[in-house]
């Protein structure tokens, strides 16, 4: 059964400021990751690594659908580890008192093999984190 990751916040900035935050590699490097050859743009791959759990792990993703200022999507991988690819929607609903921001991350089935580090609920932790502490205190300041 494939039940997706949902993780929403409300936050007090401009969809376009998010979006910015989101797609912007000098700015990702301040709140998210460091993602030296992510290029916006249908079809491009990027890759990082992050350390957890005391592993270091190679992340792939490749852009699926851009919509400016709404909605991105790519692929999410660890291909040193799985065949597995899982798929992560950033969506931007713009409201009158800010930004709701909803990630969906679905198929994480696939690295059911992987262990604990890989577990629904390490990466659920990991999205409130980054967007709920993250991402907000850094659009917000």
């Amino acid at each position: 059964m494939n039940t997706p990751i949902t993780v929403q916040y409300k936050i007090n900035a401009s969809a376009e400021n998010i979006w910015k935050a989101l797609t912007d590699k000098s700015e990702m490097k301040s709140w998210y990751f460091t993602i030296r050859d992510f290029e916006l743009e249908p079809g491009k791959e990027f890759d990082f690594y992050e350390s957890c759990d005391g592993g270091k792990y190679l992340h792939r993703g490749r852009i699926v659908e851009i919509i400016p200022n709404r909605k991105l999507k790519h692929t999410w991988a660890y291909p040193e580890l799985s065949n597995a690819v899982t798929t992560v929607t950033w969506d931007l609903q713009q409201e009158e008192d800010g930004t709701l921001v909803t990630l969906t991350h679905e198929n994480i089935e696939g690295f059911d093999g992987l262990g604990e580090t890989f577990s629904r609920a390490n990466f659920t932790e990991g999205w409130n984190s980054i967007i709920g502490q993250s991402m907000k205190e850094y659009v917000e300041k």
